[in-house]
């Protein structure tokens, strides 16, 4: 059988994301069921820039289905560090786990590695580009709480130019009838023309607005929070100008819909404020949690594991 990676979140067909979303509550709800599925197996973990979420939630993944894991946390505590190409590294590892998840700063290099690779490669995170295991995290949650994913309005806020998971979760999302997108930036921090394009080509309803205002979250039913990213920028003024345009603290969240969710890829700085986190429509906590059952049924998927 030929080995399937992971690139994209668009590299599964909508009736294969159900599927495997499926999976993944079913893993919610019968943990007991999966404890021991992955015996014998392992994950190598390749992260040539630094991550907490997704690395353990990699590895908390594999481990819950009763396999190891072995791998890197940075590029200078591997052989990149003298000068081996990811190519070479993925050969490497291949003889030595049964899947790969790979996070790397320049765009392409999962890809590079997928086409030597004789194991299936999981991007978790090439520079601004994708994220797509956590774009399956973010419409599982969305999914789980909402019970839906179309015929929804998702505000998007923040950095939206270097925003890897905003760019994933846009083209997903816009598979799926009835999405409409509000996205909230300021100007140096918009969309890629690329995105927008795509949205025009699909036919699908967006608007671009700086303030998060009452106005804007209105008729949200997802606000997904994003922070700005201080390893995208080239210039320290620019990060320093940009880093606390938005702030959604307790007074701003009274303005929005009392059944709205809010959701971030995490680490979030300070653009949510501590106080919004016991209210109710703070889930991105849970969202982290919902990431490890995604991986969990990815894991199962790529690897061709079949459950009842």
């Amino acid at each position: 059988m030929a080995v399937r990676h992971l690139m994209s979140p668009l590299d599964f067909t909508v009736e294969e994301l159900d599927h495997l979303l499926d999976l993944a509550n079913d893993i919610e709800l019968h943990r007991e069921k999966y404890a021991h599925i992955c015996d014998g197996k392992r994950i190598a973990t390749l992260f040539y820039e630094p991550s907490t979420r997704t690395r353990l939630s990699f590895e908390a993944a594999m481990m819950n289905l009763g396999g190891s894991v072995l791998g890197f946390h940075s590029e200078d505590s591997s052989s990149a560090a003298k000068g081996e190409s990811v190519a070479d590294t993925i050969r490497i590892v291949s003889c030595y786990a049964d899947i790969a998840a790979m996070r790397h700063p320049k765009e392409g290099a999962p890809l590079v590695a997928s086409l030597k690779s004789s194991i299936p490669v999981i991007n978790a995170g090439d520079g601004g580009h994708q994220h797509p295991t956590q774009t399956l995290t973010d419409i599982l949650t969305i999914r789980s709480l909402k019970g839906r994913l179309g015929n929804l309005t998702v505000g998007i806020c923040g950095d939206l130019k270097f925003g890897r998971t905003v760019h994933s979760l846009i083209a997903s999302l816009s598979r799926y009838e009835g999405i409409s997108f509000v996205l909230i930036s300021p100007e140096e921090l918009k969309v890629p023309s690329y995105v927008r394009d795509s949205l025009r080509a699909k036919n699908i309803p967006y608007s671009e607005v700086v303030k998060l205002d009452a106005d804007t979250m209105a008729d949200l039913d997802i606000l997904y929070m994003t922070r700005v990213q201080r390893e995208r920028f080239f210039n320290e003024a620019d990060y320093v100008r940009m880093k606390d345009f938005y702030i959604l603290d307790r007074e701003k969240l009274e303005l929005a819909p009392k059944d709205m969710c809010v959701l971030h890829p995490l680490p979030r700085v300070n653009e949510i404020a501590v106080d919004v986190d016991d209210d109710p429509r703070a889930c991105y906590f849970r969202q982290a949690q919902y990431g490890v059952y995604a991986r969990m049924a990815l894991i199962l998927t790529l690897l061709g594991i079949e459950v009842d």
